[in-house]
Parts: C-alpha cells; structure tokens; sequence
C-alpha cells in the first residue's frame, strides 16, 4: 500500500486524542518550483490539527510539505525530500575484499522450518529413552568383565556414558570405577529409578589404579561431597596410606590428603581432612562462565542442584561457602602458574607488582616489543612509539560494608589489574592526604566532578572503581584499577594514571578522559606532590589530553576542537571511547560482587578483568587487519579527494595554501587551553542549542539550604537533549544510507551496527520517557503503540520518538508531557532551528568557494570527478542540516503557534538554499544544468547544490532570506574565504589521520607478533632452568613441560599471524609509500564478523563522534 492510501481519513475523530494529522475541509495542491516536494494549501483545518486551534486560520503561511510529511504513516527523516540522490561510493581500485564471515547452515536458511513438522518424531524418541529400548541391548549385560552371566538392570543416567547399554551391578561399578560423578538408573520391572553409585557400594580409592585397593587405606568422613559437571555427588573416598619413595628402605611419609585429592583433579576445600571438593572441570567451567557470562556463583550452585534433585524431595548438601573459597584458590593458583611463578625460585613471595596482569601486545612495551634504536625516532614517525591510554570512573562496581579485610583479606597487594594500597607510597595514604580536595568545572556537562563529593555513600565501603585501559585497544592496564570513596575525584584518578605510566617507558602519551579539559588544567602541579618515582619522565608537550569522541560534543564549544582526536597530530583514527566498552563487559558482575567481602570482590574482579583482556588479545588477531583495510580504503578515498581538492588551489594561491598547511601543522604540534587560534572553525554569532541547554540546565539545578546538590538521575531537560540527540543520530544514519548507492559489505555491516546501537539507545530513551511522558502510551493508536514498544517494522531511524512536539493538540500534551516539558522542548527547538540555519549558511559559503575554485582550476573528467569527493561532502552536510532545521521549526511551530518568531524562522524552501552568489533557477536552466552536470560540467544537486558561479550582480538575483541576519555580502566577503579554508584544513586532517592510522596499525601489528616472540624465547628460558633446588623429577618435569607448551604455542601463533597478515600489510606498505597505486588484480581478502565490536558506547562513539 502506498503511504498515501495508508494516511488516515481526514474526519475529525474525537474518540481519543491523536497525534498529528492534517485535517482539512479544503485543499489546494501544487508542485513546488523545483518541482520535488508537494505543497498544500488549506482553507480551515479541524481542531485535532495544527500547532493549536487559535492558529488555524494562518495555516497557509505553515511548511506544509513538511507538516503532512512527519504525519506520514510512513514517516522517515528525510520529510519527503528526494532531493539528495545516492551516489557510488567511487573508490580506487585496491585489492582488498573486505567480507562478513557467515555461519555455515547444512539444513538450509531456516532450520526450525525443517524440524517443526518432527516434533512427534522427537517426542517419541525422548519416550523410548524413559523405557529399556531394544531387546538387544537388554538381553544381556554389556559388561567390561567379558562375557557376563549377570541381570543386565543397570544403565547410566542419561547416556552420560556413550550409548544404550545396560549392566548388571557388578558390571556398572567396573566400568565407573574411574567415573564416579555419573547417575545410574535401575530397571524396576516397569520404570527406571535413579541411584547413585554410592548407594551401590562405589568406594574410590585415591593414589592407586582402578581395582586396587591400597592395604593401608583410610576413608575420608562419611559426608564427603564432590562438585562435578554432572551435579553434587556424595562419594565414598578412601585415602591411599602407602609410604613414598624417597631412595631410604624405610620410604617416606605417606602423601597428605589434599596432596591425593588434586592429583585425582579434585580440588579440596580445606587443607587438613577437606570434607568438600570440585573437580577441575567444574571449576573451569564456573570460572568462563563467570568471567564471560558473569554468572553468579549462587546461580550456578542452583543449577547443579537442579541436576542433582530436580523433584526437590532430597535437596543435596549445602556446601556453598566451601565452593567459593575452593574457586579463589582456584583462581588464584591459575593466576601464579600462567605468569610463571613456579618457574622462579623466589616463588609467589617474589612477585612483583603489576606482575600478574596480561599486558596489551599491542601498545609499545620496552623489553617485549620495541626495535633498536626506538629513542631516536624522526620527529614524523615519533607517533609510533606513543602510548595511548582511556581513564574512566564507573559507579555500577560499588560495594557494600558487609565484611572486613580481617575476615575477606586481599591478596597480592598490587600484583595484577588493582593499585598497591598499602605502604606511604600506597593508594589508601594518598587518598587520606587529599580527603579534602574540591573540585570544579566550568566546562563539561556530565556529572563526574558535579556530583563528585555528593554520591550516596551510606553503607558503602567503595562507591565504584576507577579504570585505566589502553585506548586503541580496549586492554586494562597493570595497576589501572583503584576502589573509588566518594565519587570521581582527581586524587583517585591521579595514582591510577601515574602507577600505570610507571611501568612505561614512551616518546609521548595521549590521555582520553571524559572531563579531560578541566582534569588536564592542575595535573602537573598535583603530580609534584606525589612521590618522586611517580613522576613522568615525559615533558608537558609529549603529553596530550583529549575527550573521547562521543562524550565531546556535550562540551563547551571552545573544548571541540583542542580536545579533539580528529585534529590532533599522531592519533590516526583513535576514538577514546573503549574505557566505556569494557566497563559495559564488567558491569554484568556488579550484582554479585557488591555483597563480596573485600577479598573475595577484588580477586573476582581481577579474573574478570583477566579474561577481558585475554578475550581481547585473541580478538585483535582479526580486528588489526580488519581495521588496516579500511583506513587503508578510507585513506586512499580521502587522499584522492583531497589531492584533487588542492590541486587547482595550489596552482592559483600556492602561498595562501602554503600558510594553511603550515597552520594546520603548527596548531597540531602543540596542545591548546582553547579554540581560539583554530584553523578548523569560523567563529559566528548565533544563538546556540547548547547555550539554550546549559540554560535550563541551571534552572533546574536544586540544592539543599547548606548548597549540596540534590541528586537526580535525570531532567526534563537532560530528557528532551536526549530526544533531539537521537533525532540527529536517526537522522544522520538515514541520510548515509541515502548518499550511498550500492554500498559495500562492510559499509552494510556498518549500517547495520549502527541500528543496532540506535535500538539500544531507543529504548534506553522510552525508559526516562515513561517518567516524563506517563500517560503517553494511553494516547497512541495501535500502531504506534507498536513503534513505542520497539514492534513495528521500521527501520529504527525511521522510528517516531514521540516528543511533545508530535503530539497534536495541546489539550493531548497536557494530559501525556509533566508540566513545564512542552516550554523546555520549544526553548530547545528554537536553539536546534538556530543551530541548523547557521549550518547550511556555513555549507554553502564553504561550497561556493570550492566550487568556484574547482571551475577556475581544474580540468578534465578525470580531475572533476576526483574533486567531487569534498564537494559531495559538502553537499551532504548542506542536506542534513536543511533536514533538521525544517523538522525544528515544523515542531516548534505546534509547540509555540504563529508568532513574531516566524519572521526570523521563515520557512525553508529548496530554493532558499542557495549561496550568496546564486539565485533560484527556471525550469529550463535547470534542465540545461543537468545537462552539464553530466558531462562534468557542474555540481548539481537539487535542493543541495546549484550552479556554482552566477554572478552576485545579475539584475535577476534575488538574496534568500537567509541571508538576513546574516548581512549581505559580495561573493569576496572575507567569511566565504574562511569557509574555504576550513573545509581545507578538515580535508587536510581527515587524510592525514588516516595516513597515521595506517602506520600505527602497521607497527601495532609489527609489536603483536615481536611481542609474542620474545614470550617464547622468556618460556624457553624458564623450561632451561627448570631445575629449581629441593624440586623432585616429577615437578622439575611438568614445570619444563609447560614451559616448552607455552613457548610452542606463542611461536605457532606467529607464525599463523604472519602468514595471514602478509598480504594486508603489504598492501599497507604500498599505500605509505606513496609512489605507486595499489595492485588491483593482487586480491587480499579480509575477513570481518558481525560480532566484532558490536559495543554500545564505541559503536555511539562513531554514530556521533566522526569529523566534520
């Protein structure tokens, strides 16, 4: 059905309050002069219609294209606008096939659809299994002892032992003697009961072979209770009391108990007369599932007990506090065997600290990973050996005062992912030395430092953690985690990111933090009050702060540009948001570790914080090439259009090309308090969405009488900022799947990354709706209720959000918005109207000069269509901002009515966007540019572009009114030159970042593979001295054993790496040379997965946070 067959019908309905419909009694409809939006004019509109029934008589003077277009049933952000057309993704031939691996089906697309019409097949089976089977198999017994005389009434419990036979009893216990964690059933005339083999008379006997039993045995309490995959089993154990060989004719004592319990892979709980035990199949399984899954230990003990006694009529022994102290040993003795703490002959006492945590092989660490002669690298290429870190604060991990250090003691103070805390160069003395500190923003707008000395404390020993990882690869750092008192402060922070550079020795470092402007002002001075091993061997410029991407825009404007990635030298494509992916993968754990005692919290976290950085190092085997092939891809796109964008400037102003380059360098080359000397931006004044925010933000700001704030989660305000974010999210992910025609593979799994994202933020939006909107829901139609509950079949950025503004009259946001909302959306709208004016003023100043220069410089199609690379950006830019300002000013027009706002709002016509120097075109002119549009002639764009190049003084010009307040200017205002080069030195940055971004991963993945070499050669050193004094031959051997197995496996995973990135980096070494163009015909195939980073915030981190 078309969407206007589904338009509803336009009678007044008056059964319940709607959204937004056009309701008229007349109509007028016509074709707009660029003859690609429809436009209807109205006589008089019913009382469900319009911003309000007083106003209904002005409707004619309303956009009413866009009005009926957010009506739309079938509404998108691009309000029925066709005028931006998709265009190929033109990219230089390289070589390099980016692919999504698929999952291999061998019953066809949808195997469901094969097995459902089985389902009584299935079901019959699964009834077979509740009876004996075939008379073959219970003939007879199936016994180990040969042929056996005996009644075959005797089968293991589902099949855990592999197929139907039967036993008799003695035959049952013959071939379980090495298998007592197995249920048996017992054939009872006319059904199966199950037993256990204890009932049967199972007695294991430790330290001696199946069958034998030792003649000084002794049995273990009667009680004992082992934890098996299988459930909670109570076995009979007898201990082996045989003296040991020790070369005296007497022999020595016998082994101890625990000593024959973790021989048989069972790990005792206690160390004298244990009475619990797990096997070591259970605990690995615990730990994965813990770490990856953060499973709970009280949910996993539920599921074995649901194993064991699932008719809950015997429920098993309760031995969970046993359980859990068996898993911290478990851990903790995995943690010293992997770092090779039995292969020192200092032992667990001699480690160090930092020791135990799993370092980035990626990030340069001296003695692993570094070539000769690092120090003495060329100032262009010293970006290779910089060290790129992300510090963060998270309140989920907070934990409550349930126990004590002298109940739930820490262990290893220092030795992995946590600070040191004890000692006067500890975490707790420098914390008391700064309990009074205070801290102040006048810059960012979350909440870290706000609410830093306001959280809710009571009953709380930590109220969070800090963190730091390394920011381009999302890996914890040794000593990057410290327990947080009371909010985010700078103390916490400071020892966090100065114990984790101790430990570092680079050319440079770049710090991400989230409040990094205000953090960054006093750090030096704080630092020199800090023991003098903590200082930085780093000078002040070597160090870089910087916001990550996403958290950026909601700072002050005068932060965006000195603070920002995209324009900082040697970053390449770094984003800084992957402190925010790894808390999203530890915060599963906050609810079981918050009731943890201190000990056994700290040492869960660092398991956690292991297996995320082991998860990590295996995932950058694919992730490195993967992202090598599209910088390389972008970089040439961006080179290409940058290189044709240049040519025709340089040869026409070389010396004002010049001075922008070397601008650009030299703002890059030192850090900045502001953007006051930035060549990436024209300074305007207008008025400002975010200045409207921070208003109403300070309005709602409350605090006590003694001046503390009152907390609140959220705002009316922080409400509708999230709703117009949003909108701007949707709206930019639908204009990118307009512009592009026959996008790639990856650039498809791009897209669909970026929905999945935008769902998650969607309904994390619907949740602070529901406070704010209440009786919303109540108010929909059964389709839209759909599109609320996440139900419909849209494509998420073509989901209606519901904002007040959508609402249609004001008696309906009255009863669905809390009062005061409706006022604040208006403020803000009329700021985004603002906003979004100013930014199409700015594209077309920008794309009238480059235009310009294109046409003066540049000939031949092939150099036309090099150039239309920056122009299409342009373009596109121009397009979504006119988008935004019509859908700004369509809501603020229900919200606020007809009013004397209208005069500097007007409504925005196609062909009111145009430049100063281009006036609305006629229907014939625009059918000859079309014309020259296709032979390369001209830039032609309906509604986003027009011909470039009519003269300002044509007696047939006409300014657009959008120029008004802007002030009329000839086409060599100074304003349209700055516009020129702003665009310039963005292109410049976007190419160059790029050409970084390479290099980087070029060494990045250089570091992998040295660093993995230098670890086998560390393990081969280790097994040649394994030899340690007072060890005997069977420990000598299994510690040279697993030495050799580690060094066998670090040098096989090389080589694989190796081989699968030879083609990629060569590819890579082609494109940094520069002197010749890829070989296309040289196909190298990189394989990406559609799980691969799918994290929310890195994922928002490029929604919103790529350069201008």
């Amino acid at each position: 059905m078309s969407s206007s067959q589904a338009r509803p019908s336009h009678k007044r309905r008056v059964a319940q309050p709607q959204l937004v419909v056009s309701h008229t009694s007349t109509q007028e409809t016509f074709r707009s002069s660029d003859d690609r939006r429809q436009r209807t004019r109205m006589g008089t509109v019913a009382d469900t219609a319009g911003p309000s029934t007083e106003d209904s008589t002005r409707w004619h003077q309303e956009d009413l294209a866009t009005s009926r277009a957010r009506d739309d049933p079938d509404f998108t952000y691009q309000l029925g606008d066709s005028s931006l057309g998709s265009e190929p993704d033109f990219a230089t031939p390289d070589g390099i096939l980016v692919t999504v691996a698929e999952t291999a089906r061998r019953t066809g697309e949808r195997p469901l659809h094969a097995w459902y019409p089985l389902r009584d097949d299935y079901v019959a089976e699964q009834l077979r299994r509740e009876g004996r089977g075939s008379q073959r198999v219970y003939a007879r017994c199936a016994g180990s002892r040969g042929p056996c005389e005996g009644t075959p009434e005797y089968r293991c419990m589902n099949a855990e032992c592999f197929g139907e036979a039967m036993y008799c009893k003695e035959c049952i216990l013959a071939v379980h003697a090495r298998l007592p964690t197995h249920f048996i059933e017992y054939w009872s005339d006319s059904y199966f009961k199950r037993m256990t083999l204890k009932e049967l008379g199972l007695r294991m006997q430790l330290n001696h072979p199946p069958g034998v039993v030792c003649p000084f045995k002794s049995s273990a309490p009667k009680d004992f209770v082992l934890y098996d995959l299988t459930g909670i089993h109570e076995v009979n154990v007898d201990y082996c009391g045989c003296r040991t060989y020790d070369g005296t004719e007497e022999g020595g004592e016998p082994l101890l108990h625990r000593t024959q319990l973790l021989r048989a892979c069972w790990w005792p709980a206690t160390v004298s007369e244990p009475r619990t035990c797990a096997t070591f199949s259970v605990l690995r399984l615990f730990q994965v599932l813990n770490c990856l899954g953060k499973l709970s230990a009280y949910d996993f003990l539920r599921g074995l007990e649901k194993c064991t006694a699932h008719d809950g009529l015997k429920k098993p022994a309760d031995r969970r506090k046993p359980f859990m102290h068996v898993v911290r040993q478990w851990r903790e003795v995995k943690r010293m065997k992997r770092f090779g703490r039995g292969h020192d002959a200092a032992g667990v006492r001699g480690t160090k600290q930092g020791e135990l945590a799993l370092k980035c092989r990626a990030c340069p660490q001296r003695g692993w990973n570094l070539p000769e002669n690092w120090e003495n690298a060329p100032p262009l290429l010293r970006f290779l050996y910089c060290l790129f870190l992300s510090q963060d604060a998270n309140f989920r991990l907070s934990n409550r005062a349930v126990s004590s250090e002298a109940l739930d003691p820490i262990w290893g103070d220092g030795f992995g992912f946590f600070c040191k805390r004890e000692g006067e160069d500890g975490y707790k003395a420098h914390i008391a030395r700064n309990l009074n500190e205070q801290e102040e923003s006048n810059c960012s707008g979350f909440q870290a430092m706000f609410m830093a000395n306001t959280r809710k404390v009571k009953g709380l020993r930590t109220t969070g953690v800090g963190g730091v990882t390394c920011a381009r690869h999302n890996m914890w750092q040794a000593n990057g985690i410290g327990d947080l008192q009371v909010g985010e402060r700078y103390s916490n922070m400071d020892f966090l990111l100065l114990s984790v550079l101790l430990w570092f020795q680079v050319l440079c470092i770049v710090v991400s933090y989230d409040i990094a402007c205000q953090y960054s002002l006093n750090f030096w001075e704080r630092m020199i009050l800090f023991p003098r091993k903590f200082w930085l061997r780093v000078p002040p410029r070597d160090v870089r702060w910087k916001v990550p991407n996403f958290h950026l825009p909601a700072h002050k404007k005068k932060c965006h540009v000195p603070y920002s990635f995209h324009f900082t030298s040697g970053t390449g494509m770094t984003h800084g948001e992957g402190v925010e992916q790894n808390w999203s993968f530890s915060n599963g754990a906050a609810a079981s570790t918050k009731l943890m005692g201190p000990g056994s919290r700290q040492a869960t976290l660092e398991d956690v914080f292991g297996f995320h950085n082991y998860d990590r190092q295996l995932a950058m085997h694919r992730l490195l090439p993967k992202r090598l092939a599209i910088s390389i891809k972008e970089g040439m796109k961006h080179k290409t259009a940058f290189d044709a964008f240049t040519q025709g400037l340089e040869e026409s102003q070389p010396e004002e090309v010049a001075g922008w380059k070397q601008r650009v360098i030299e703002w890059e080359a030192q850090p900045h308090p502001d953007s006051a000397e930035s060549p990436f931006e024209v300074v305007e004044e207008v008025t400002k969405l975010r200045d409207i925010q921070l208003q109403v933000a300070t309005e709602e700001f409350l605090c006590t009488e003694a001046g503390i704030e009152v907390e609140r989660e959220h705002t009316p305000g922080s409400f509708v900022t999230s709703g117009l974010e949003l909108e701007e999210v949707q709206r930019k992910l639908e204009v990118d799947v307009r512009a592009l025609k026959d996008p790639s593979t990856s650039q498809q799994l791009n897209f669909t990354k970026r929905r999945t994202t935008l769902l998650r933020r969607i309904h994390k939006f619907r949740q602070v709706q529901a406070v704010y909107m209440p009786s919303l829901r109540a108010l929909l139609s059964d389709a839209q209720k759909a599109m609320y509950d996440g139900n419909g079949d849209q494509v998420p950025e073509a989901t209606r959000l519901f904002m007040p503004s959508e609402l249609a009259s004001r008696e309906t946001r009255g009863r669905a918005c809390a009062t005061g909302l409706v006022g604040i959306e208006a403020r803000m709208r009329y700021g985004e109207a603002c906003d979004a004016l100013e930014a199409v003023r700015h594209g077309l100043r920008a794309r009238t000069v480059t235009n310009r220069y294109k046409l003066r410089n540049w000939t031949g199609q092939g150099a036309m269509t090099r150039g239309q690379a920056i122009l299409r950006q342009i373009n596109i830019k121009i397009h979504a901002a006119k988008l935004r300002y019509r859908y700004a000013r369509a809501a603020l027009l229900v919200l606020r009515g007809h009013g004397d706002w209208e005069e500097e709002l007007k409504v925005l016509d196609d062909d009111d966007v145009r430049a100063l120097n281009e006036r609305a075109l006629t229907a014939e002119e625009k059918a000859q540019n079309e014309h020259w549009a296709e032979l390369g002639g001209a830039i032609i764009e309906g509604g986003v572009a027009r011909a470039a190049g009519v003269a300002a003084g044509e007696g047939s010009h006409t300014l657009s009114w959008i120029w008004y307040r802007a002030g009329r200017v000839d086409e060599n205002d100074g304003r349209l030159h700055e516009a020129l080069r702003v665009e310039w030195c963005k292109a410049y940055s976007r190419a160059k970042r790029y050409s970084e971004d390479v290099r980087l991963l070029r060494e990045e993945m250089r570091r992998t593979i040295m660093f993995g070499r230098t670890a086998a050669e560390r393990w081969e050193e280790l097994a040649a001295a394994a030899d340690l004094p007072g060890d005997d031959a069977e420990v000598v051997e299994g510690r040279r054993g697993y030495a050799l197995e580690r060094a066998a496996l670090e040098r096989r995973t090389c080589a694989v790496l190796e081989k699968q990135w030879a083609g990629i980096l060569l590819k890579a070494d082609v494109y940094l040379d520069g002197t010749a163009a890829l070989d296309a015909e040289s196909v190298v195939m990189v394989e990406m997965y559609e799980g691969d980073e799918e994290d929310p915030e890195e994922e928002e981190a490029r929604l919103e946070g790529e350069a201008e």
